[in-house]
């Protein structure tokens, strides 16, 4: 779903970035809302992804293309990405490539286990709201926007993707209620049509859910998901 790719080598000047206009919710411009919106989706992602087994890789999620362990490696290799980004805005070092994580290739000295990732890009996350990242711009891979704006996109991704592991693995996904309806108001703001489709898109076609259904299941049914899918179905 990461609307973002490669091109993570340091030295290129920031304003040399193509920047994306993305519009930002409001509340993504308090570093306090912020964190209140951001921290706990993350807690949780911790945990669903600490509970993923060995007899859980293999499942279809409902995420078109990817299984569990599939899935899983985007997860954490797009979050480790995004953690070093809000670490080094300007990208003066290296960052990490997310194509090239494999959680099957842990324990390392950075990370003794797949939660590991997320609880550490959470504190780079956290550490860098409040030390004032909303207040310029971030490059995040080969496009720079603003702090809010790369955070809506952070948020969005980790709402929709929990739902994803959670639901393929049987578990239970109940991010704040603030947080799913200030990402589907970023979505909202970002996604053309150009962006969905089978063929390179970043969505699937939106799924119509009732105007009445959960806030969840309507930002679910914006980005390209059946909030009804079942690993059976």
């Amino acid at each position: 779903m990461t609307a973002d790719t490669n091109a993570q080598t340091a030295g290129t000047q920031p304003d040399e970035i193509p920047f994306f206009p993305a519009p930002a919710p409001a509340a993504l411009a308090d570093p306090g809302t912020a964190r209140a919106m951001l921290l706990p989706v993350l807690d949780d992602l911790a945990a669903v992804v600490a509970a993923i087994g060995d007899d859980d890789l293999a499942r279809p999620t409902p995420c078109r293309d990817y299984d569990v362990a599939g899935l899983r490696d985007h997860v954490l290799g797009w979050l480790d990405l995004f953690g070093a980004a809000f670490a080094d805005p300007a990208r003066a070092t290296t960052r990490p490539d997310p194509e090239q994580f494999h959680a099957a290739d842990l324990p390392t000295a950075a990370f003794p286990a797949p939660q590991d990732v997320v609880r550490t890009a959470a504190g780079r996350l956290d550490r860098a709201l409040a030390d004032g990242v909303l207040d310029g711009d971030v490059v995040m891979s080969q496009a720079r926007m603003t702090g809010p704006a790369a955070l809506g996109m952070i948020l969005g991704e980790y709402v929709v993707h929990g739902w994803d592991l959670a639901t393929a693995t049987g578990r239970a996904w109940t991010p704040p209620q603030d947080a799913v309806t200030v990402a589907h108001e970023f979505f909202g703001g970002v996604v053309a049509p150009e962006y969905r489709g089978p063929d390179g898109g970043f969505f699937d076609a939106e799924v119509e859910v009732p105007d009445d259904a959960p806030a969840l299941d309507r930002l679910l049914g914006f980005a390209g998901r059946d909030p009804r899918w079942t690993p059976a179905a």
